[in-house]
């Protein structure tokens, strides 16, 4: 799942009604904007506490509500780790699934049987991408088929979104994301079914978090498939075209080349990205060069680690280990 393929030009309601599939929504005038909003790493490969991992979780605070954010590698990391950081995920009812990788999806069945136990709508509702459960052949199969079997057995529910939806006031799902510019960051040699035929996956599924506050946009990626320029474009173009406070999270950096390092870094600078936190597939050094490229700081520009924290008043703060 590491091999990839990179291609750069030069220069509302609270929750559908039906559980199965989301409608398109816009945003209004004056969109609503978050006053509180904290996101807390649970699964990455950095760790000065806990178990890192190749793989990617976090858990979203957002004016009093919780959603998590992708569930990890393996099927204990997310569970082990929540609990060494002391962090309760056992009152949260939704998640959400970036995409189908197994880095990002396997430890949902071992969080929803646990913590289902004492509360049956923990982690019960799971939002998608319309895609997601599209047969794959190739270097990677779609671990998600038999999880879908599995997880609507325990009672739960996948709400599949084909469009941008606003899950909770301030708080946008982006759903699959327009490939505007070439950022092929997607594993290769994976075949996905589309009902006609067999072509290229260049993981359609892929989605995003978008958080609109007082500071700007805030932008949570799981590995940013689509490329984080596509989804920062996009999000500016169905929300509100905002400075971006912060991107946390993957973002598929760690084998970008000098130059699309570079361009990326210019339309961030473009965009007047303020602060990243960058975990998972995003590259230690590409962290780096992102920071020395836009011109931030060791408090504004930082590699994730587990327990690493983005909070919209008081920054960034990660462990030792990244600072």
């Amino acid at each position: 799942m590491r091999k990839f393929v990179f291609a750069f030009p030069l220069i509302a309601l609270l929750f559908v009604a039906n559980p199965n599939r989301s409608h398109a929504q816009s945003a209004p005038a004056t969109p609503p904007e978050l006053h509180a909003l904290k996101i807390t790493i649970l699964s990455t490969m950095l760790a000065d506490d806990g178990i890192g991992e190749w793989g990617f979780a976090a858990l979203v605070e957002a004016d009093g509500h919780k959603i998590l954010f992708d569930t990890g590698a393996r099927p204990n990391t997310v569970l082990e780790n929540a609990r060494e950081l002391k962090i309760e995920l056992g009152d949260v009812q939704d998640v959400v699934l970036s995409h189908f990788h197994d880095d990002h999806t396997t430890g949902l069945m071992t969080l929803r049987r646990e913590f289902s136990k004492s509360n049956p709508k923990a982690l019960s509702r799971v939002h998608v991408a319309n895609g997601i459960f599209l047969e794959r052949r190739g270097h990677n199969l779609n671990p998600m088929l038999q999880m879908k079997k599995e997880f609507e057995a325990t009672g739960g529910v996948f709400v599949v979104h084909e469009k941008p939806q606003e899950l909770l006031p301030g708080v946008w799902l982006t759903g699959p994301v327009p490939r505007v510019y070439p950022e092929k960051n997607y594993p290769a040699g994976t075949e996905v079914n589309t009902g006609n035929a067999w072509v290229e996956d260049t993981v359609p599924d892929d989605q995003s978090l978008v958080f609109n506050t007082s500071r700007g946009l805030v932008l949570l990626s799981g590995c940013g498939h689509s490329g984080i320029i596509n989804t920062l474009q996009y999000a500016r173009g169905f929300l509100r075209p905002a400075p971006v406070d912060a991107a946390v999270g993957g973002f598929h950096l760690f084998a970008a080349s000098d130059q699309q390092l570079a361009w990326t870094a210019s339309k961030l600078k473009e965009y007047q990205t303020a602060r990243i936190l960058g975990a998972h597939c995003t590259g230690i050094e590409s962290v780096y060069r992102l920071r020395e490229l836009l011109g931030l700081t060791r408090q504004t520009c930082l590699v994730g680690t587990i327990g690493a924290v983005y909070d919209l008043n008081n920054g960034i703060k990660t462990g030792p280990i990244a600072q």
